[in-house]
């Protein structure tokens, strides 16, 4: 398996603890974590939202030069996420997959969203989900459908599919639902 691989597959909890150990940077990880996305949401649509490169990357950078400088860290600091469509998160299109939304954009982050934010979580996009959650199928007129990682004729489910078939693929370590 390679190195980036072992990254893409390895636990949130793992992945901290080599963060925090100063085995891994952030920013490895987020270049790991991107490298992934490329691969394989052009197929499975997990992550229908997504800052670009640059801006990830800056996001890992700064989390690196919190753990250089001592900086009090959250438990989850450093780590990516992509959060479910259906929790408002500022920079993020809100769609709840609903066309009615499409282009709505949140002035604050839900109560989950800036908990996770406190505990020190790289928010770098939003993940299918169908419209408004209701469904056993995460499809919606907004991003389309997502599809299963290892059977992409099968349905990833509904609800959280979007983030499911992040985690499932290796995208992301981590992801609400």
């Amino acid at each position: 398996m390679s190195a980036s691989a072992e990254l893409c597959f390895a636990s949130a909890r793992e992945l901290q603890r080599r963060l925090r150990a100063r085995e891994i940077s952030a920013r490895e990880l987020m270049q790991a974590t991107l490298a992934q996305i490329q691969r394989v949401n052009p197929r499975v649509n997990a992550i229908v939202a997504r800052l670009d490169d640059g801006q990830c990357l800056a996001l890992a950078d700064e989390a690196d030069r919190k753990l250089a400088r001592g900086d009090a860290l959250g438990a989850l600091h450093g780590l990516p996420i992509a959060i479910k469509d259906l929790q408002p998160a500022v920079g993020f299109p809100f769609t709840r997959g609903s066309p009615i939304f499409a282009n709505f954009m949140p002035a604050e982050d839900s109560l989950l969203v800036e908990r996770l934010r406190a505990a020190g979580v790289l928010v770098i996009g939003k993940t299918n989900a169908p419209e408004f959650g209701l469904g056993s199928h995460t499809y919606n007129k907004v991003y389309g459908t997502t599809r299963n990682p290892y059977d992409t004729t099968k349905s990833a489910g509904g609800s959280s599919g979007g983030a499911g078939a992040a985690l499932a693929s290796g995208m992301l370590a981590l992801a609400d639902g």
